[in-house]
């Protein structure tokens, strides 16, 4: 299956990549499948400042959603993915 994954803010410069890509995953893989994939793709840099594989959550900073849902809106990073799925991951910005 495909999911299309936008990169938004910091992340986009952690990964120096364009600002959405789609990827093919195996059918029933969850987000943190997706984030594995990208922890490999990306390097130290992604796993250091976004997600550590194994863990169960990104990292402090950082906000995934799913077709427009907070991934705490659905069952974290054991989401399941289907195809054509619209994925963001952001920092968080804050400030004032």
């Amino acid at each position: 299956m495909k999911v299309n994954v936008e990169y938004i803010g910091h992340v986009r410069t952690l990964i120096k990549s364009g600002r959405e890509e789609e990827l093919e995953l195996a059918e029933g893989a969850s987000i943190a499948d997706l984030l594995l994939m990208l922890s490999g793709k990306y390097g130290e840099p992604f796993k250091k400042a976004v997600y550590e594989p194994g863990s169960a959550d990104v990292k402090p900073g950082f906000i995934i959603t799913v077709n427009g849902y907070l991934l705490n809106q659905l069952n974290g990073v054991e989401t399941k993915l289907r195809h054509g799925d619209h994925v963001v991951l952001m920092s968080v910005v804050s400030g004032g």
